[in-house]
C-alpha cells in the first residue's frame, strides 16, 4: 500500500499559479502511475493529469493541457502539479492518487487540498 501526503494549494487570483506536491511512501515501482484529480462543489471527481514513475510519460485532461504540468522527482518520491494561468473554473479540491498499473484501480489517495481561484 502506498501512502500519499499532499501539500500546496490555497487561494490565488485568476491568472496566477500554484504548485501542488504529493509525497509517496511505502512500496513504489517504476510501473506505478501517479495522477491528479479534482472535485468542484456539486460536481463529480474528474481526472486532471497522470504520470508514470518510470518513463515519466504524461497524459492531461483537455482542461489542463497547456496550463498544467505534472512532473515527478524519483529521488524524493514526490509528484508535482504546476498550475499556471489559473481561472475560477479550476477551483476545486485536488487529490493525488496512485495505481500499480494501467489495468488496476486508483487505490491510494491523498488527503486532498483546496485550490481557490478568485476572479
Amino acid at each position: 500500500q502506498v501512502q500519499l501526503v499532499q501539500s500546496g494549494g490555497g487561494l490565488v487570483q485568476a491568472g496566477g499559479s500554484l504548485r501542488l506536491s504529493c509525497a509517496a511512501s511505502g512500496r513504489t515501482f517504476s510501473s506505478y502511475w501517479m495522477g491528479w484529480f479534482r472535485q468542484a462543489p456539486g460536481k463529480e471527481r474528474e481526472f486532471v493529469a497522470r504520470i508514470t514513475w518510470g518513463s515519466g510519460s504524461t497524459v492531461y485532461a483537455d482542461s489542463a493541457k497547456g496550463r498544467f504540468t505534472i512532473s515527478r522527482d524519483n529521488a524524493k518520491n514526490t509528484v508535482y502539479l504546476q498550475m499556471d494561468r489559473l481561472n475560477p473554473e479550476d477551483t476545486a479540491v485536488y487529490y493525488c492518487a496512485c495505481r500499480s498499473s494501467a489495468m488496476s484501480n486508483w487505490d491510494s489517495w491523498g488527503q486532498g487540498t483546496q485550490v481557490t481561484v478568485s476572479s
